[in-house]
């Protein structure tokens, strides 16, 4: 028994606690103590023969589309959950060894840290219980989940202990998260698998549609950053070259204007929009009048979409601006929470 607590007890020392924002494109991770120490894709580049990890995270998207018909490139992640348990906990494994020391102690005992992991407000009952099961697999002694605009709404500051009403907007890779926050507590939450991904998506149909070329997910992620906006500015006149291939299979390119780009991006764009609307229209009217006040805040890579801040601006008629720092967060709320365990107990799923 003395034996096994004094494992138990070096395993918490020479561990460190971190948080995990286990996003659809990318993962991001917290260490206590040292702040954000990685950020890389949620890709794994796995060998179809052995079922070997090859390589994760950054390595493994400088392979898509140009690997061997033996090496699979696959997304654990889809829409915010886990979409395959085994190699996400390959993934995670990774990262959590990556972020330790690599000193003799441990080499000798295996990491065991505190994780705080970042989900979609929407998840289910089984998606919380897979995420759980594969941060432990992967090495984690202890599991807590928060959801993404808690963490958000956290990284960004917002005063989310006390009475009143803030509202935050996180759209990332797979979900665009709307939550209103009170007392440490998610009032009113919307969770729509419509976000960074889905645009990328509709910009390569559109392509595929309009112009008979077809390109890869780096492409149309180069082309949104460039040309894409969710409101009619100078953007519409810019003009891009891309290179993809035809209906044949035959490379070829083509000249695209943002105009058109922004007009693909219409449907993505307006249902982020219209659930906005939605949950400002079921927020109570006591924290409702705290939004008019405090506006609305936005974070996450997909939020950075040119232009969504005017759209919501000029569509819901409330300020709207970004927290500090949109990309980091969720994994910035999520490293706060471990430096206090009572916030933890307060904002964590059950």
């Amino acid at each position: 028994m003395l034996g096994s607590n004094l494992l138990n007890y070096a395993l918490g020392v020479f561990s460190n606690d971190i948080g995990i924002d286990l996003g659809t494109a990318n993962t991001l991770v917290f260490v206590r103590g040292r702040g954000i120490v990685l950020s890389e894709p949620s890709i794994v580049a796995i060998d179809r023969n052995t079922k070997k990890v090859i390589a994760v995270g950054k390595d493994a998207k400088s392979m898509i589309g140009k690997t061997p018909e033996n090496i699979q490139i696959v997304r654990p992640l889809k829409d915010g959950v886990i979409a395959d348990f085994d190699v996400t906990q390959e993934m995670l494994k990774y990262f959590i060894k990556k972020v330790h020391e690599d000193t003799a102690i441990t080499k000798l005992l295996k990491p065991r840290p505190r994780i705080i992991v970042g989900v979609p407000s929407g998840i289910t009952t089984v998606e919380k219980r897979a995420v759980i099961d594969a941060a432990k697999q992967a090495g984690a002694r202890e599991v807590f989940l928060i959801a993404e605009p808690m963490a958000a709404a956290i990284g960004a500051g917002l005063p989310i202990q006390l009475p009143g009403g803030n509202m935050i907007v996180d759209i990332g890779g797979g979900t665009s998260e709307i939550a209103v926050i009170s007392l440490s507590g998610l009032v009113l939450s919307t969770s729509i698998r419509l976000a960074g991904d889905e645009m990328n998506s509709a910009i390569i149909q559109h392509l595929k549609r309009a112009h008979h070329i077809l390109i890869g997910e780096q492409t149309a992620e180069k082309i949104k950053v460039k040309l894409g906006s969710a409101y009619p500015t100078e953007r519409d006149d810019q003009e891009m070259e891309i290179r993809g291939r035809d209906m044949t299979g035959m490379p070829r390119s083509a000249v695209i204007k943002g105009g058109e780009i922004r007009e693909a991006l219409e449907d993505v764009v307006s249902n982020i929009v219209n659930a906005v609307r939605t949950a400002l229209e079921k927020t109570p009217p006591e924290l409702a009048a705290d939004i008019v006040e405090r506006g609305i805040v936005l974070a996450g890579g997909g939020s950075l979409l040119y232009g969504l801040d005017k759209r919501l601006r000029e569509e819901t008629d409330l300020p709207v601006y970004y927290c500090d720092e949109p990309l980091t967060a969720v994994a910035k709320g999520i490293g706060i929470s471990l430096d206090d365990i009572e916030l933890i107990k307060k904002v964590s799923f059950d």
